[in-house]
């Protein structure tokens, strides 16, 4: 035996859980192909094994530093003041992002401003020129530009605005640094300000580099690349073992069963991650995506249940309709009366057959229960007829006629009805009168069709059956718009309750 079939023995594959998508039961060496339902029962039951809850856990880590690099740059601010220190390096390391030289200039400034002493009034003085300057310079350049960040140096001009009460953000700005604005008595205040609203603002600033391709460097495929080679490699051994497994299976057909987890080691819309990392999850047991599959599920047949029902119905009609118009309902009675063009698949006349089983069922099971109604229909129908004959007119004045009478023709009707009964069950019973039975159906059918075939009959036919199919279109359209969609929705409610206390 070679050694990867020993390898990847079935205890091997089962304790691995190789196998619990796959559909296959192997007891006993005998393989059982289950239903889809059957399928999503057993792995309903089955418990999630350790390499699956492994391979989930993993992918959920790769699907959230995926989502951590997407949204990086977009919510940079707000991971900056949740985890400071690892968001920087992080964009340092991965992003290309580097302190943009204006803002960090600027913010030198202000603290050797800090620094600076009561002694060195000279030197405060040229700071405070050279803030001025830059604080200009800032408002005319705009260098949150480059990193699509200009809110943020509106949101500083306007905090500057309101801090210094006036309309211009430059003038704002030359007030603010200036020595009438910061004397000793509020140069603490002023610069406490500026550190706990300005500078968080302006350190959000960075510039990101460009890479060779001319786009935005991004590196996280460093990270990444250790998760697709992993991923890759389970695909590759999965669809491998599965295509082992089955017979008349090609590997091309077991990487078609996992197709879902392809976006975990491809580069491109790393987001579709989230499809392949979900189904994972609930086959590590850790999700649940039952309830999630039964509501979406009945939500869409609930609402195409309708638009397809009146889809196919009319289809059928128009069908019917195209039938009738063209004429092939001619054909169809013509190659009905020929049999020499009729192909029989069994060598038995079905209609014979049916005709000869019917009458039986008629003739010894209908007719004796139904004898009571039928004396009933006679005795009235002979009675009607006693009454409008003249002798009877003259008769029935003679004392104790009408008794007589009654007797009489309930006696009659008796007898009549047994003798119909019993010569029908002859009949059926004889050979020669089956025969003739069946001899008289066919040429009652025969007969029926020569005269259907007419000219004027089959006109007269065609044009009524296609005004009837589409009566029936008309109307059953009109049903469908005049459905109650809250009705259906309840309904459909109520089905979902019923089963869910089914489970």
């Amino acid at each position: 035996m070679p050694f990867y079939e020993v390898w990847l023995s079935v205890d091997w594959m089962e304790r691995c859980g190789l196998f619990t998508e796959a559909g296959w039961c192997v007891k006993e060496n005998q393989r059982m192909t289950l239903s889809r339902m059957n399928v999503w029962k057993v792995k309903r039951r089955s418990p999630a094994t350790l390499f699956e809850r492994i391979m989930a856990a993993i992918a959920l880590i790769n699907l959230i530093c995926v989502l951590f690099d997407l949204s990086y740059i977009r919510f940079r601010d707000t991971y900056l003041k949740l985890m400071p220190a690892p968001t920087v390096r992080y964009g340092e390391t991965f992003k290309g992002i580097e302190p943009e030289r204006t803002t960090v200039r600027y913010l030198q400034l202000v603290d050797s401003f800090a620094a600076q002493t009561d002694d060195d009034e000279a030197s405060a003085r040229r700071l405070l020129a050279q803030l001025r300057a830059e604080s200009v310079a800032m408002v005319d350049e705009d260098p949150f530009a480059v990193a699509n960040k200009s809110g943020t140096l509106a949101r500083i001009k306007n905090e500057m605005r309101d801090r210094m009460e006036t309309e211009s953000s430059k003038a704002a700005f030359r007030q603010f640094w200036s020595t009438s604005h910061l004397t000793p008595e509020r140069l603490d205040e002023e610069l406490a300000f500026f550190d706990g609203t300005i500078r968080p603002l302006m350190e959000t600033n960075y510039f990101r580099g460009i890479g060779e391709t001319g786009n935005p460097i991004d590196l996280f495929w460093r990270i990444d690349i250790w998760f697709m080679g992993l991923f890759a490699a389970e695909f590759l051994l999965r669809t491998f073992v599965l295509s082992r497994r089955h017979p008349n299976t090609t590997w091309l057909d077991a990487m078609l069963w996992r197709i879902y987890d392809v976006p975990l080691f491809i580069g491109l819309w790393r987001w579709l991650r989230f499809i392949p990392v979900t189904l994972r999850l609930h086959q590590a047991r850790w999700l649940n995506l039952e309830p999630v599959r039964n509501r979406a599920s009945r939500a869409l047949v609930s609402q195409f249940a309708v638009e397809l029902t009146e889809i196919v119905m009319l289809r059928v009609i128009d069908q019917a309709q195209q039938f009738v118009r063209q004429g092939d309902i001619n054909r169809w009675l013509i190659a009905a009366t020929d049999r020499s063009q009729y192909v029989d698949i069994n060598g038995v006349d079905e209609v014979q057959t049916i005709t000869q089983r019917l009458s039986d069922i008629v003739a010894y099971r209908v007719l004796p229960k139904v004898k009571p109604e039928i004396d009933a229909l006679l005795q009235h129908s002979v009675v009607g007829a006693l009454q409008q004959a003249p002798a009877y007119q003259g008769l029935k004045f003679m004392p104790g006629f009408n008794d007589l009478s009654a007797q009489i023709s309930h006696q009659v009707v008796a007898e009549l009805s047994k003798n119909l009964v019993g010569a029908l069950q002859t009949v059926v019973s004889d050979e020669k009168g089956a025969k003739l039975t069946s001899d008289l159906i066919a040429k009652f059918g025969d007969h029926l069709r020569l005269e259907i075939q007419s000219a004027d009959t089959m006109s007269e036919l065609r044009e009524l059956i296609c005004d009837l199919l589409e009566e029936i279109k008309i109307n059953y359209v009109e049903g469908i718009a005049q459905e109650d969609l809250d009705q259906m929705q309840a309904a459909r409610y109520r089905l979902y309750g019923e089963t869910q206390r089914g489970r």
